[in-house]
């Protein structure tokens, strides 16, 4: 058991946890909570990307069967409760996190097994990273097959991020690309139609058809799409709101687009 803060494993593991170019040096990210490390290690196809499950002293007391059964699928270290509590990301620790390498997606996962069915999200410049958790979250629900995000987007590995995702981190593919509009050029080859959800749009958004593939494009929470992204849409819809209301929160937004598409599908 590590007893010391001072511990190279305890000082490399706040640096993960606190820095992004660690995380993305070393390809890993954290997950933190029972919930999250088990569905990290109750999927077959994630067991492999663990590089270790760490438990607080008392975590282990409390449930010995669990660490028993961790230790029979990956490498496990115990933390005395005030190293983990230092470690932890969270205020009120849970006693156990993993260490995860990251699985990387290509266009064609994001596209899903058929383009033509394609659902897709392209988020440009989103800094906020409880927007892009409910995102992720919410695109899962609602039966996207993939997420596009400009290089400039806040981390998805952040690990406020990664906690507010409820798992869907782990089961949702998503690519971030440096050239936004280029990527949307792709989505377009690929016969796909551009949504852009913007307040000058042409349409009411419920007065499209979703049921082919479409791909609808987020801007920043301030700022809205950048022109060169808007610019890639092959059509702007519009949210109609009551009041004295100028835009939605971006993940609001989002949510609204990505459901409604998803009620055309179920039809």
């Amino acid at each position: 058991m590590i007893t010391s803060t001072a511990n190279v494993q305890v000082k490399e593991l706040v640096r993960l946890m606190k820095k992004s170019r660690a995380r993305d040096e070393a390809g890993v990210f954290i997950v933190e909570g029972p919930r999250m490390v088990g569905e990290l290690t109750g999927d077959p196809s994630w067991r492999s990307h663990i590089r270790k499950v760490y438990l607080s002293e008392s975590y282990a007391a409390k449930y010995p069967s669990e660490t028993e059964e961790l230790k029979k699928i990956c490498r496990t270290e115990l933390l005395a409760d005030p190293v983990f509590d230092h470690v932890s990301g969270t205020k009120t620790p849970q006693g156990i996190l993993a260490v995860a390498e990251r699985r990387e997606y290509h266009m064609a996962d994001i596209l899903g097994a058929d383009p033509a069915k394609a659902h897709v999200l392209v988020l440009d410049n989103l800094q906020d990273p409880g927007n892009l958790g409910t995102i992720f979250r919410t695109a899962e629900a609602a039966g996207v097959t993939g997420i596009i995000l400009s290089s400039d987007c806040v981390d998805i590995y952040n690990p406020k991020v990664v906690r507010s995702t409820m798992g869907a981190v782990l089961r949702m593919p998503f690519l971030y690309v440096e050239d936004l509009p280029g990527a949307i050029g792709e989505l377009k080859k690929e016969g796909i139609l551009a949504y852009a959800a913007h307040l000058s749009g042409e349409h009411a958004y419920d007065e499209e058809d979703y049921t082919a593939g479409c791909a609808f494009l987020i801007g920043n929470e301030g700022n809205g799409l950048r022109d060169e992204v808007a610019a890639c849409a092959d059509r702007r819809i519009l949210i109609p709101m009551c009041g004295h209301a100028e835009s939605l929160n971006a993940a609001v937004a989002a949510a609204v687009l990505m459901f409604e598409a998803g009620r055309q599908r179920r039809k």
